[in-house]
């Protein structure tokens, strides 16, 4: 007799954001496959990876709030970082092996401060062979694990903020708010040489993307402590991904327009305020009778364009 098998348990579809609080250790995919599983979703995704030893904030999406994901994978970020001066590693943090140690010397506040003003604003960066990134197909880790080094080109990055918290030598401590695509720990390496000892980073904590912020975030051992109800309310709305645009406003024949994706002359819309957005701006899209959120449009050359379309109408 064949073993009775366990009745699969019915996926729920709800849409909304959870802000994460990833632990350290846990690589993203596992940390969203166990919230979707505790929510029991149908669909879900995360907003770019965060690396196994860093923790903090991993917004994940869910339902219609993956079709906005691609705005976060796009946002600057902001982490708290330690860096330990005077020892070069293979991996720019503390998972690799020692390459070099150096003598840190008597470092004092303003040589610190020194070194990292020479970091803010545009700066160009040499990605690090253990990252993602790929060449002929295949990603530089596989190339650094067998040895190789491949020519990279410098890419240029934005350090929007750059401040140094505290420091207790060799370690330094410090705040940095930065454009996509940046590798901070390749960041703790370029300072590590402009003070002339090396560096590689010991620690860190992710506290921002975009405008979302590590205050509200949850653990997953918190959220598999809480009931169901209790659980969704730390869900936050499809829209949380989208207050930095201009919010616009249709009525209900406009409305069934726009989720048809019709384009709206902006003329005949005359709740839109020119004013409060840029041409060619991004906003996002409501039904006025409910404050139900349609998508996001592209206001420019007079008229709005949908963009993307959400299909439930997530509120408000």
């Amino acid at each position: 007799m064949k073993p009775a098998q366990r009745p699969r348990v019915p996926r729920r579809t709800l849409d909304g954001v959870l802000l994460l609080d990833k632990p350290i250790g846990m690589s993203s995919n596992d940390a969203l496959i166990g919230a979707k599983r505790l929510y029991l979703a149908k669909k879900a995704g995360h907003t770019g990876t965060l690396d196994p030893l860093a923790s903090g904030l991993l917004p994940l999406c869910f339902g219609e709030a993956t079709k906005f994901s691609q705005d976060l994978l796009d946002a600057d970020k902001t982490y708290e970082a330690t860096m330990r001066l005077g020892i070069r590693t293979t991996t720019g943090d503390a998972e690799g092996e020692a390459l070099e140690t150096r003598e840190v010397g008597k470092l004092d506040a303003a040589a610190l401060e020194d070194a990292f003003a020479r970091f803010r604003g545009e700066i160009v960066q040499i990605p690090p062979m253990y990252s993602a990134l790929k060449r002929d197909g295949k990603p530089l880790y596989e190339y650094a694990r067998a040895g190789q080094v491949v020519e990279r080109e410098g890419r240029q990055v934005t350090i929007h903020l750059l401040e140094i918290l505290h420091h207790a030598l060799p370690d330094v401590t410090f705040r940095v708010t930065c454009s996509k695509g940046t590798y901070v720990r390749t960041l703790a390496e370029d300072i590590g040489e402009a003070l002339g000892c090396g560096a590689h980073l010991v620690a860190l904590r992710r506290t921002g993307v975009g405008v979302l912020t590590l205050e509200h975030a949850v653990t997953l051992d918190a959220l598999a402590q809480m009931d169901a109800a209790e659980r969704d309310t730390r869900l936050q709305p499809v829209d949380a991904l989208l207050s930095t645009f201009a919010p616009v406003r249709l009525g209900q024949d406009e409305a069934r327009r726009f989720q048809q994706g019709q384009r709206l002359r902006l003329a005949d819309l005359p709740a839109f305020d020119a004013t409060a957005c840029a041409p060619g701006a991004r906003v996002r899209v409501y039904r006025d009778a409910d404050g139900a959120l349609l998508g996001v449009a592209r206001a420019e050359n007079g008229v709005l364009a949908p963009e993307r379309l959400v299909v439930s109408g997530a509120s408000d």
